[in-house]
């Protein structure tokens, strides 16, 4: 199902609409454009009435019998260019696109990966299938996964669908799993790990749980398995929120920091000693945090339909876990 920006129409208040604001008078007329966008419009100068008096304050309260046009400007490019990089498609739709992450891939351009990024490929392979969020052709990034974690992902096509979208995660409703492997035994098996994430205070590249400011965190996790007499533990953890770092962040103040992780990691845990050489030499080489997005559910925000992913983990996790099994 797709929401096309709407052609130009006359919208004429109605007596029970009295008394509302312009902005949202207009965002509950039009159906795929948000209240902060028609808000920009407005204070633009494209909303205006019927004899083309222009009106540029969104708080105004409109009154029975006024009627607005509002003029939708085309979708201009976005700054980052497509880019032709392969990429693997779960689902699509004319709204949404779901892929299959590979380590490496940085979701956003940012000053130190300018290009070469899931947006650039996104812009590239869905073309005039964008059809803008907030008046730009770009897609519609809702969440993100850090550049060394793989998995599945959701990209939003529309202003519609990332409306949904952003609203579907506010209200905690997407169902997020992810596989992990981490150094120890955790205790419990099972349960939440909570605590406030912000930048860390003593490393600005580093996200920390701080006792005061910071955002609350929410990470539910289980115990799947235990390799090496309780060094490593195969870890399913669902987020309740979207924490830059989060299961990184909370598995290591919990003691238990992911397998391979360059930054809330060592490179030569205690627990390592112990093991056979070849063991003890993979764990300590494997070249980025051992995090998979596993699997993502959620009701389509459009056509209502629910969608489920699953996502096998990449080849370097399933040649350690493999490695793991057999001690």
């Amino acid at each position: 199902m797709s929401t096309l920006l709407p052609a130009p129409e006359l919208f004429t208040v109605a007596e029970g609409e009295a008394g509302e604001r312009l902005d949202r008078f207009l965002s509950g007329r039009m159906e795929g454009l948000s209240r902060s966008r028609l808000k920009a419009l407005i204070e633009e100068g494209r909303v205006s009435d019927a004899d083309g008096r222009r009106f540029e304050e969104p708080s105004l309260k409109v009154r029975p019998g006024q009627s607005f046009i509002v003029d939708v400007p085309e979708a201009v490019e976005a700054e980052p260019e497509g880019q032709d990089i392969p990429l693997d498609v779960l689902y699509e739709d004319d709204d949404l696109i779901v892929i299959d992450k590979p380590a490496g891939l940085v979701v956003h351009p940012a000053a130190g990966n300018p290009d070469g990024t899931l947006v650039n490929a996104l812009i590239a392979h869905c073309g005039e299938s964008l059809k803008g969020i907030g008046g730009v052709r770009r897609p519609g990034i809702v969440h993100r996964l850090d550049k060394d974690t793989s998995g599945v992902m959701v990209a939003a096509k529309t202003e519609a669908a990332h409306q949904g979208l952003t609203a579907l995660f506010a209200a905690r409703t997407i169902d997020r799993r992810y596989l992990a492997l981490a150094w120890g035994r955790l205790t419990p098996l099972a349960g939440e790990r909570t605590g406030a994430i912000g930048r860390s205070p003593h490393d600005r590249k580093k996200m920390a749980v701080l006792r005061k400011g910071g955002r609350p965190a929410v990470t539910r996790y289980r115990s799947l398995r235990l390799f090496a007499g309780g060094a490593v533990s195969e870890v399913e953890c669902s987020l309740l929120t979207g924490r830059t770092h989060q299961i990184r962040v909370h598995l290591a103040e919990a003691g238990h920091p992911l397998v391979g992780d360059p930054l809330y990691g060592r490179r030569n845990p205690a627990l390592a000693e112990s093991l056979p050489e070849p063991v003890k030499s993979r764990l300590r080489s494997f070249e980025r945090q051992a995090l998979h997005a596993r699997t993502l559910g959620f009701t389509h925000p459009l056509s209502g339909k629910h969608l489920f992913f699953e996502s096998k983990p990449p080849s370097d996790m399933r040649d350690l876990i493999a490695m793991l099994e057999q001690m």
